[in-house]
């Protein structure tokens, strides 16, 4: 494992324990090189998913789009990066126990919005211009309003 820090290829394992929510294994590392300490996760590797994007291409699921598309929509917001954390492990369930083979980016993009309007309003709103493409004042104020219906 490569130490984030100092990219140094040798760490120990201070601490195993399964995480809470998504059956992956969290490890508690120290970098043996400049004793910084860092957090990693090993999950079970399923047969892969494809997005079939809006002009019909497939490419491999890469949950790290949906984190750092949401990372990006909570930026000031008071949301935790394990509550961040927390919502990609859903998401990436949900979407892997409906969908096992194919999605499409269209139906991630759904699901991230239904998630997030749960958790908080302005994520959401921030998500959906970029998302739902707005080009114009008025399907801002739409969507503003919708939400608050």
């Amino acid at each position: 494992m490569k130490c984030p820090y100092c990219s140094y290829t040798e760490s120990k394992v201070l601490e195993t324990r399964p995480s809470e929510s998504d059956g992956s294994i969290r490890r508690r590392r120290e970098c043996e090189k400049c004793g910084k300490r860092f957090t990693t996760f090993e999950r079970i590797e399923n047969s892969p998913l494809a997005v079939i994007k809006k002009d019909n291409t497939r490419e491999p699921f890469d949950r790290n789009k949906i984190l750092s598309g949401l990372i990006r929509a909570c930026v000031k917001r008071n949301i935790s990066s394990s509550q961040i954390e927390n919502l990609v492990n859903e998401i990436e369930l949900e979407i892997k126990n409906t969908h096992p083979f194919e999605i499409s980016s269209k139906e991630i993009g759904d699901i991230v919005l239904k998630k997030l309007r749960d958790l908080d309003k302005v994520a959401y709103i921030r998500f959906a211009s970029v998302y739902k493409q707005f080009d114009s004042l008025e399907q801002f104020t739409k969507e503003l309003t919708e939400l608050t219906n």
